[in-house]
């Protein structure tokens, strides 16, 4: 069965019209006669969404309680069975209900991609996952929903739905996104034009990287090996000496020329060892590249020159920057060294040569690299031609001079050098061609192939075996250091790889990124055996078998036969590469880059795993916190007042005026303090869902201090004081809500205060801010525990249940946020804390009349 088609619209914000672009694209596929149908779309309650809608053909949604509560689902087995040919599903990174067959929506619409349907959906940025810390640093609002990169970037057609922050604030202050009690509020945390900004930037850069994706992907099935200048990348080459700091910062200043250009640094790892190289340098270099923005590579490679070429052409490199040569110029007159190949053959890419201290200190001498290649040995070859027949002219014609023993010590020179240039078969030839023109110039008789003596049959033996023996002790050292430098070799790259993976810096996509630059492949791509296709026949050539866990490069490999080489990881997992057949030696290290990705692979979804159940732990460590509390808070004030009551309803006693007073005082009290105990227990259930009512208004602080204070019970009038100075500007505020938030603060600076010392209130202007502070002389909450004490159930200090819940705090601080302002806590000159109320005055509203505010949105226009 063919795997549906993904399309997504991608926002930077709630309200740009992503739902509204797929509602117009179902209605131009429908008037094309495609068959359409809506699985979920979100409406928000917005007319025009709304009346988009209208017309198209809805599925009905799937009904689930949780905790009591009704939900509607997306209904995927009714997607499945209706079989259209498009479907919409909105909001790709939605949590499901508890209970619900999948977690997440885009896992439901992966298995309506495998049913064979088309799917068209929607997301915000700040729900990818690589940008979700991002945003919360920016928006300072978590993101609790979010939806895999590898999902977002595998989808068929990314659409991006921009808007300018400015258009985006006019719609919304037209009311086309928020109902009007919720605009204000959202135009300034959210929607502030910073924080549009900020979003709409990672968006565009997202998009672009999801872009160059598509691009490799296109040059590599069109095998378009050349450049196009697309976008500015820069590669630095380091050799792994001390120049490498100087050519960093050379090309990271190119790269800083050109906004949004690409930092690259590349290491070339001859196949046999990183001779000449110090990996102290490397390892420097490496993390100032990673300072400046950059992302550092290394790639295997005997040619130099080509390597760096391959790689720049792979990376779409428009400039490639090299040191200058710092070999002396003898040497530069029998090869042109790397920089200038390099320029003769990069085509259309710049090379930048940058000078530095080393080239005048020349370079260093290399220790041998001992690999016998196929030049090396005719090298060998033609050297032993030469001098060979040079050797037996020279000795001809300084016949008398030189015994038969000398002559033979200089054949057997002439063998260990040829050995030491080509190894053993030509070191051979040399010791066999050797002892023929030893036997037939200089061996008595002469000018013939015939020995008279034996001592001279017996030293021409000698020559050949000891020049036999020598030669094959040259080349096994040679064959010795050739697999020890190619061990290091291998050693610094599985190093660089265990480093990455251990740090958790490392994804799949990562990891086979890097073994696809390594060995200079065209595509590498994880695969997972799908449930249905245990035990089948056939599966290693079935794509329908196997499902692409993460791919780069080019088209993608649909099955383990489909590429040149399949590294299986276990049963379930395998690794196939593309572009060229490696040779066998290399397959230590590609099994240990499976086993690194499959090792990342397994984070990944043990850390979506960790990160699903965190609300659910959460829920339950509050649920459990509620659970110890209130058996001990509404038990007492209960038993309190049913004694009361039950002592009253007595006919054994009679009571007289005062006792019975005195104990329907007792049960008033009781049962107003478990009225006030139920009431912040559901405002805090109310503010965790999002429905608490707020109900802004023009409010004057000076009217609410002193009703605050005055509501507290029992509360000592000359234990506070308020010093409020008149001609404050009024505050955006729910004055009911407010009152509540300065008698909590006020309550607990009392309780924490010490003896005969009161509680300090003031308010102050500050430009389009009012300040309400609320000054204790207590012992204070250290820095570290001032986050702690806003959780719910949380006392400072692990009070017992008779101080209260621990809701106060928490409460406060979020009736503050829900009408649009902060509530932080400072330590207080000479000692104790102040709690500081921070809220907006009329001059800070949009323009226009007053529309009230909102609760803090984590994720604005959802449901």
């Amino acid at each position: 069965m063919t795997r549906g088609r993904l399309r997504i619209y991608l926002g930077a914000a709630p309200g740009v019209g992503k739902t509204y672009a797929m509602l117009a694209e179902a209605h131009r596929r429908r008037a094309r006669g495609t068959d359409v149908v809506v699985g979920y779309v979100e409406t928000h309650d917005r007319p025009l969404t709304v009346e988009r809608l209208a017309g198209l053909e809805t599925l009905p949604r799937r009904t689930a309680e949780y905790r009591g509560t009704a939900f509607t689902e997306l209904d995927t087995e009714a997607v499945i069975a209706r079989r259209p040919r498009v479907v919409l599903v909105d909001e790709l990174a939605h949590t499901n209900v508890p209970g619900s067959r999948h977690a997440k929506r885009w896992q439901d619409v992966e298995e309506i991609l495998d049913a064979g349907i088309d799917v068209i959906s929607t997301v915000n940025v700040q729900h990818l996952e690589s940008v979700n810390d991002v945003v919360e640093q920016i928006t300072g609002v978590p993101q609790r929903e979010t939806v895999p990169d590898e999902v977002v970037r595998r989808a068929d057609q990314v659409e991006l739905v921009d808007m300018a922050p400015e258009a985006l604030r006019r719609r919304m202050a037209h009311g086309n996104v928020y109902a009007p009690e919720k605009v204000d509020a959202a135009l300034g945390n959210y929607f502030r034009v910073g924080n549009l900004t900020a979003l709409r930037e990672l968006a565009l850069l997202w998009l672009a990287d999801k872009v160059d994706d598509q691009l490799d992907r296109y040059r590599a099935e069109h095998e378009i090996h050349g450049t196009w200048e697309a976008r500015e990348r820069v590669v630095v080459a380091l050799t792994g000496g001390p120049e490498g700091d100087t050519l960093v910062r050379r090309a990271a200043r190119v790269a800083d020329r050109t906004k949004g250009a690409d930092l690259l640094a590349v290491h070339v790892l001859p196949s046999d060892g990183l001779t000449g190289t110090d990996p102290a340098h490397l390892v420097r270099q490496r993390a100032l590249v990673e300072n400046l923005g950059g992302t550092y590579h290394q790639v295997v490679g005997d040619d130099i020159p080509t390597a760096l070429l391959d790689f720049a052409r792979g990376v779409n490199a428009t400039q490639l920057v090299l040191g200058a040569s710092r070999r002396g110029r003898v040497a530069q007159l029998f090869s042109r060294g790397v920089g200038v190949t390099t320029t003769a053959h990069s085509g259309p890419i710049d090379v930048h040569l940058v000078t530095h201290e080393e080239v005048s200190k020349g370079r260093r001498a290399r220790p041998s690299r001992g690999g016998l290649t196929r030049w090396r040995r005719t090298a060998g070859f033609a050297l032993a031609a030469v001098l060979l027949p040079l050797l037996t002219f020279v000795l001809h014609h300084l016949e008398g001079e030189f015994s038969l023993p000398s002559d033979i010590l200089l054949f057997l020179v002439v063998v260990i050098g040829v050995a030491l240039v080509g190894g053993l078969y030509p070191a051979l030839f040399t010791a066999v061609s050797g002892s023929l023109l030893l036997n037939y110039y200089f061996t008595p008789p002469l000018d013939r192939f015939t020995i008279s003596e034996q001592e001279n049959l017996l030293a021409l033996v000698v020559y050949v075996v000891v020049a036999a023996v020598v030669s094959a002790v040259v080349d096994l050292n040679y064959r010795r250091s050739r697999e020890a430098a190619r061990t290091r070799t291998e050693a610094e790259v599985l190093s660089a790889l265990a480093g990455g993976v251990l740090r958790g810096q490392s994804t799949p996509r990562d990891i086979l990124e890097d073994l696809r630059q390594t060995f200079g492949l065209t595509a590498v791509t994880l695969l997972e055996r799908g449930p249905e296709a245990a035990g089948a026949l056939g599966m290693h050539s079935d794509p329908d078998r196997w499902r692409i866990v993460s791919t780069v490069g080019g088209p993608p490999c649909t099955a383990p036969k489909a590429g040149e080489t399949e590294i299986p990881i276990d049963d379930d997992l395998v690794l196939v590469l593309r572009g060229r057949t490696l040779r066998a030696e290399d397959r230590r290290v590609l099994e240990a880059f499976a086993a690194h990705a499959a090792v990342a692979l397994r984070q990944q979804r043990l850390a979506a795993e960790a990160e699903q159940a965190r609300p659910l732990a959460e829920a339950d460590r509050i649920r459990t916190a509620l659970l110890n509390a209130v058996s001990h808070d509404l038990r007492t004030p209960l038993s309190s007042a049913k004694a009361a009551v039950d002592s009253l309803r007595s006919p054994d006693v009679t009571w007289i005026e005062e006792d019975r007073d005195e104990l329907v005082d007792t049960a008033a009290e009781s049962l107003a303090r478990l009225d006030r105990l139920v009431a912040n227990l559901l405002d805090m259930s109310r503010l965790q869902a999002g429905v608490l009512g707020v109900l802004p208004r023009l409010t004057a602080v000076e009217d609410v201090v002193p009703r605050a204070v005055s509501s507290i019970e029992h509360l000592d009038a000359t234990g506070v004081r308020i010093r409020i100075s008149g001609g404050l500007p009024a505050v955006s505020a729910d004055p009911a809500l407010l009152e509540r938030v300065l008698a909590n603060l006020v309550a607990n600076a009392v309780r924490h205060n010490p003896p005969g010392e009161p509680v300090t209130v003031t308010a102050s202007a500050h430009a389009d801010r009012v300040e309400l502070r609320v000054i204790d002389r207590g012992p204070g909450i250290p820095v570290s525990a001032r986050d702690a004490v806003f959780r719910p159930f949380q006392r400072l200090g692990d009070r017992d249940n008779g101080t209260g819940i621990g809701l106060g705090l928490a409460l406060s601080r979020g009736l503050t946020e829900a009408m649009g302002g902060t509530l932080l806590p400072e330590e207080t000159p000479g000692g104790g804390l102040t709690m500081v109320v921070t809220l907006r005055t009329a001059r800070s509203l949009v323009p226009g009349p007053h529309r009230g505010g909102l609760e803090e949105c984590g994720e604005p226009g959802g449901r």
